[in-house]
């Protein structure tokens, strides 16, 4: 007994690492992707007033600090979904990097609203719309990885019962509805769309995943 009892905490421990080699990857591509980030603050021009200029550079600083704030939330719910894990299957892994798919791709329509969000017009609405569309599909991912994990019990430590499992699944994908609507919300205000999903990440400040 003392033998199977060895082998089943090594296969526990080989899932445990197995997820965690998830975790270990994923945790590189946001690193990267928060990273570029600031690569779109530019030091201004020597002509004319700094102070004057700096305040020019709105834009980039607000799509800054919005994509820095949502991508480093998206790491703390990804790390805290994670934790509820004990094991990995294939359609897992191919939803996670759908996930850091468009989390990658987010430094470039956060360039987009530091170049054309200032301006206003068309082009401002585009940036913004092309803005939200990025984030409303990496929130369809998201809710894909907890949607799949729970629904197959075996993946998380402690499955949930029907009702608890959809109250967990509307909970957790929220947001997903709303990103959505900022893309038409783009077109008719883009500061406003913008200032959407500034509030959508302090949302997901608070735990999504039962711990």
């Amino acid at each position: 007994m003392a033998i199977q009892g060895d082998d089943e905490t090594d296969a526990s421990r080989e899932e445990r690492s197995e997820t965690g080699r998830v975790e270990a990857f994923s945790d590189g591509v946001f690193a990267i992707a928060i990273t570029l980030l600031v690569l779109e603050l530019k030091v201004p021009e020597h002509e004319g007033s700094l102070w004057s200029k700096l305040l020019d550079e709105w834009p980039s600083f607000a799509g800054y600090v919005v994509s820095f704030f949502i991508i480093g939330i998206m790491w703390v719910n990804h790390h805290s979904m994670f934790r509820q894990f004990v094991r990995s299957d294939r359609p897992l892994l191919f939803y996670n990097l759908l996930l850091l798919l468009w989390t990658a791709l987010i430094p470039f329509p956060t360039a987009l609203i530091s170049e054309y969000l200032g301006d206003g017009g068309t082009d401002a609405k585009v940036a913004e719309a092309v803005y939200s569309a990025n984030l409303t599909l990496a929130a369809i991912a998201f809710s894909l990885i907890w949607a799949h994990a729970v629904r197959h019990g075996r993946l998380i430590a402690q499955p949930l019962g029907p009702k608890e499992e959809w109250r967990s699944i509307a909970r957790f994908s929220v947001g997903t509805f709303l990103y959505g609507a900022t893309i038409g919300i783009a077109f008719l205000s883009p500061g406003v769309a913008l200032g959407i999903q500034f509030a959508l990440a302090l949302y997901y400040l608070f735990e999504q995943v039962r711990s």
